[in-house]
């Protein structure tokens, strides 16, 4: 994998995990760096500890929050936790209850944090394993996943200092913004957001962070960026990260070449992939045989209940060549599921509350079956 894909694929490049990596990354940034700067206007954050690229998105997507998390307490907590360990210099030691004190003690919000409550304890539980596979801290002595049954459980951490680095940097007071917008817009000031540079970098990293960026109409300028400036962007992607660009009517993406194998790219090797890939080859064939229609946005349409009888299909057709998990798992259920991991890639939206369902024409590009052998040999038709 290049440098630069290190650099977007891990959340940073720290020295004590691999020193020859760190090396690498850090001698080969001037080979990139005016790309990163001119093109995406992305800073790099570099010393003796760590390398990390400030990776901004173009807009705020839902699926861009932290994968492990599922609540907005797990969010507070790792605020306070951030909090917390601010005053913690390196290899500076600790113990769990010293955290939980801190955390009572200072609110974010109207909750507050309550610890007799088995929810909240399984919330920090979450926390205290993010932070510590992203370095954050360190267990020295004890199991914290015994705060779950009991609130007084003792656990002895070790502050590894990179925790001062987590957060980004912000040019403007946070303090007055009132939504994410706000957060958006803080970073181009009084400029125009729709011409000249900012323009610019705004589509680099939608095309880098996003699975596909749609055409909102011809009203949409950055889309009118992406067709007017192909070829450049095209070299561009190539020539750093070997990545092809494509560009439809309705949709422009990257393509990463399979060999890559990249976090959280599309397709991969989870079992909901699979299904996801069966599932839109079916949807297609249902499209050919005129059972459902393309609208003029270039997507499918079709009602929450026609969705769930798709899957109830599905499952009965090929379920026996699934995983355990997705093999006893209720057609609803698997819908659910399904519906929120479309979402992710951004090749399906929920509309009227989530009665009807739009299929995006990122479904269209990607489909996939089972060899024949393996369906003769499930003993499916």
């Amino acid at each position: 994998m290049k440098e630069l894909e290190l650099l977007l694929d891990h959340y940073w490049v720290v020295k004590d995990d691999d020193k020859d990596v760190f090396y690498r990354v850090k001698d080969s940034i001037p080979e990139f760096k005016s790309f990163l700067n001119e093109k995406l206007g992305y800073g790099i954050i570099i010393n003796q500890y760590l390398i990390k690229l400030e990776k901004i998105p173009g807009s705020a997507e839902s699926f861009m929050g932290i994968q492990e998390f599922n609540h907005p307490r797990e969010y507070v907590l790792l605020c306070l936790l951030l909090m917390f360990l601010e005053d913690r210099s390196r290899d500076e030691q600790f113990v769990l209850s010293e955290i939980t004190e801190f955390i009572a003690g200072n609110n974010i919000g109207k909750e507050k944090i309550d610890w007799t409550q088995y929810s909240h304890r399984k919330h920090f539980i979450k926390v205290l394993r993010f932070a510590q596979t992203l370095g954050l801290m360190k267990v020295n002595d004890g199991d914290d996943q015994k705060f779950a049954y009991h609130d007084d459980a003792e656990v002895l951490y070790e502050s590894t200092g990179l925790s001062r680095y987590f957060v980004r940097h912000f040019t403007a007071d946070i303090m007055g913004f009132a939504n994410y917008l706000d957060m958006e817009n803080a970073e181009w000031g009084d400029l125009n957001a729709d011409r000249g540079v900012i323009r610019r970098q705004r589509v680099y990293r939608k095309l880098l962070m996003e699975p596909v960026v749609y055409s909102q109409g011809t009203e949409d300028v950055d889309y009118d960026y992406i067709k007017k400036q192909r070829g450049l962007m095209e070299a561009d992607f190539s020539k750093y990260l070997e990545y092809s660009l494509h560009v439809h009517k309705n949709g422009a993406m990257l393509v990463v070449p399979a060999e890559k194998n990249i976090q959280d790219g599309f397709p991969n090797t989870k079992a909901i992939c699979d299904i996801t890939l069966l599932l839109v080859a079916q949807i297609r064939e249902s499209l050919s045989e005129k059972k459902l229609q393309i609208n003029p946005a270039g997507g499918i349409t079709l009602s929450r209940v026609a969705f769930d009888e798709q899957v109830a299909v599905l499952k009965e057709k090929t379920g026996n060549n699934w995983s355990k998990e997705f093999r006893e798992m209720s057609p609803v259920g698997l819908a659910e599921k399904l519906v929120a991991y479309l979402e992710e890639f951004k090749m399906l939206r929920q509309l009227y509350d989530g009665r009807e369902i739009e299929i995006l024409p990122l479904a269209g590009k990607l489909m996939g079956s089972y060899p024949e052998a393996v369906t003769k040999g499930s003993g499916e038709n």
